[in-house]
């Protein structure tokens, strides 16, 4: 049996050996620091029995990937720590989260408060500090169902599962659980952790089934680590784009329209500054830009597929005695308007664009703020072209991606999400045929991704943008979806170069996503202190006595607003520190005080917000500042 390492070199064994026994192998400090093992590239506990040829990779602390692991056995010991502060708790499902894990439990009739979190906590440092070896038996499908006869969700869990499903249980110390894995070897590796909030969810989701106690919580590696994430949740709570939404006159929810947000002046200007920057970059890259109706016939839904897989998420009313449908996607509209005219070889790539407005159905436990919401617009495109152009399409929109979030601030990686399990359209063969096209995109231009299986469009493979915001936050935005299923559905063709016709293959794609939520994420971001360009307004004029002042402030207002610039001037009767201390508050990225010198010597003194400094320039010189500031989108 070889065993080849990440360097190259190779290990041969005459007999199957756990891969404890091979990190010991390599080093005792390897096998002491191993939290688990990735052989053949799927992860594994480290008591696992390799016994055929494999490449295997040791995964210490210093893995991201050894992260999951650790936050997957500490969703197991808080588990535990419930188990034994109530003995009747019954559990659900405890994954891995982005920076964390959750465990939904039945509590019968007991009822956790926050108060409560910290109890748990300290039974779960009690458990760790026994350094419980975690381990992994393998059941029969009897076994299963006959060890959990009194649970009835795990039950439930074991009668869905696929018949040929080999079903694992990992136990430690007073506590069992059924569970694919992979594990760390024994608690003593979960140190730093905290259990973060409480929340109620539907057994598997479904609001028919009983709502059971959601425990949220975190756990790293290090103290360090764990300080910072929750310094970081305290500085979001400070960044909630709700609360900044309201105090900078951005936007406004209300009960009249739960899930629809009403857009206040302020919030008008950020947005269309986002929608100008679309515009300008797209019909730069060769984009034709469209619009399509809101309300189209259910023949339409029906042959997009939507009628059928997503109907619940639409809005469906009745005209003229025929059933309509608000638009929850702009896709079905953008075919009909490929269909209008005939194509040509010669056409492609053919880039179709459109900011359209979609409506979905959210459940309105769902809602929240700009980030899930029932009507919001999508910068969708759709990119016709013919089988051999997918690699150059995706390389170039992978470029024009990364250009339009590095304006922002954002970095990003790529996951290729695959084949739902149910609810798809077209053949396995074509989706597999689309997978594998985008991979070898991917690959054509050395863009490292994750595969995320099962989180396709019904109708077609994608990659999805995963953006980190400045508090280390990821947000799935931009996306790629190659579709070979629509065009056949709705009977797209192009003429070849032999004259012939031809089914084109279809890049549907948006970048900011939701522009709603882009915005919301872009208010956290930033904490509502947005680069000049997007401030809603750029500069603040303060005269420092309007009797003498006031004529001055006047005209530099009018010179800036000649120059394209968004001012206001301040000639309330308030103290100087005042009106300062408000235009702090507002975030406004410039605060000119004009004085005496000022007015003599035709200059200005200027402030940046969040900084002290005060700088003295002539108005020329500032103007001048500024507007390359604006165009440079600094």
């Amino acid at each position: 049996m070889k065993i080849i390492l990440p360097d190259g070199s190779v290990k041969e064994y005459l007999e199957p050996k756990s891969l404890f026994e091979i990190a010991e192998d390599i080093s005792i400090s390897l096998k002491k620091n191993s939290i688990a093992a990735k052989v053949n590239d799927k992860i594994l506990d480290m008591d696992r029995v390799v016994s055929e040829d494999a490449e295997v990779a040791f995964l210490t602390e210093k893995d991201p990937e050894a992260l999951d692991v650790l936050r997957h056995s500490t969703a197991h010991l808080m588990a535990e720590a419930v188990k034994k502060l109530y003995p009747h708790a019954k559990f659900g499902v405890g994954p891995v989260i982005e920076e964390g894990f959750f465990y939904d439990m039945d509590l019968g009739d007991d009822v956790l408060t926050e108060s409560d979190l910290k109890t748990i906590e300290k039974e779960m440092k009690k458990i760790s500090s026994q350094n419980s070896k975690i381990e992994r038996s393998v059941l029969s499908y009897e076994e299963a169902l006959e060890f959990f006869k009194d649970d009835p969700y795990k039950v439930e869990l074991i009668k869905d599962l696929p018949k040929d499903e080999e079903i694992s249980i990992y136990q430690q110390s007073h506590f069992t659980d059924l569970c694919r894995g992979p594990h760390i070897p024994g608690t003593k590796w979960i140190k730093n952790f905290k259990l973060l909030s409480l929340a109620g969810a539907y057994w598997r989701g479904d609001s028919k089934n009983k709502q059971l106690t959601r425990v949220y919580g975190t756990v790293f590696f290090t103290k360090e680590e764990l300080d910072e994430h929750l310094q970081n949740l305290e500085e979001r709570k400070k960044r909630d784009h709700r609360k900044l939404g309201k105090q900078l006159d951005l936007f406004m929810l209300s009960e009249y329209g739960p899930g629809f947000p009403f857009w206040l002046p302020n919030g008008m200007i950020l947005r269309r500054e986002l929608e100008n920057f679309w515009y300008d970059v797209h019909l730069k890259e060769g984009y034709k830009l469209i619009q399509t109706p809101i309300m189209l016939n259910k023949e339409l839904w029906e042959v997009s597929g939507h009628w059928y897989n997503y109907r619940e998420n639409m809005y469906i009313s009745e005209i003229d005695d025929q059933e309509f449908a608000i638009k929850p996607m702009n896709c079905p509209g953008g075919m009909l308007v490929y269909k209008r005219d005939i194509h040509s070889y010669k056409d492609f790539p053919l880039k179709v664009g459109e900011l359209g407005l979609v409506h979905r159905h959210e459940a309105s436990g769902a809602l929240n703020g700009l980030f899930r919401v029932r009507n919001f617009t999508q910068d969708d495109a759709h990119i016709f072209m013919t089988e051999d152009m997918i690699v150059n399409e995706v390389k170039e929109l992978v470029r024009l991606y990364e250009y339009m979030y590095s304006v922002f601030g954002l970095e990003y990686h790529i996951e290729l999400s695959t084949r739902p399990e149910e609810k798809f359209i077209g053949e396995i063969a074509t989706w597999d045929k689309a997978e594998k096209a985008l991979a070898d995109a991917l690959e054509a231009i050395g863009k490292d991704y994750k595969v995320n299986p099962g989180d396709g469009a019904f109708y077609g493979p994608k990659l999805d943008f995963k953006l980190r915001d400045s508090m280390k936050r990821i947000w799935q935005c931009g996306t790629i979806q190659l579709d070979m299923n629509l065009p056949e559905r709705f009977d797209l063709t192009y003429i070849d170069s032999n004259g012939e016709k031809k089914r084109p293959v279809m890049l549907h794609r948006a970048l900011y996503g939701s522009i709603e939520r882009f915005i919301g994420i872009l208010i956290e971001h930033y904490g509502g202190a947005f680069p000049t360009w997007m401030a809603p307004v750029q500069v603040k004029v303060i005269p420092v006595n309007n009797d003498y002042h006031l004529d001055f402030s006047h005209k530099l207002v009018e010179l800036l607003q000649e120059n394209h610039v968004r001012v206001e001037k301040d000639e309330r009767d308030e103290k100087l520190g005042y009106k300062i201390r408000e235009a702090q508050t507002k975030k406004i990225p410039y605060q000119l005080v004009v004085g005496d010198k000022e007015v003599e010597n035709n200059e200005v003194t200027y402030r940046r917000y969040g900084e002290q400094e005060q700088t003295t320039v002539k108005v020329e010189d500032f103007i001048k500042l500024i507007v390359e500031e604006i165009a440079n989108k600094k």
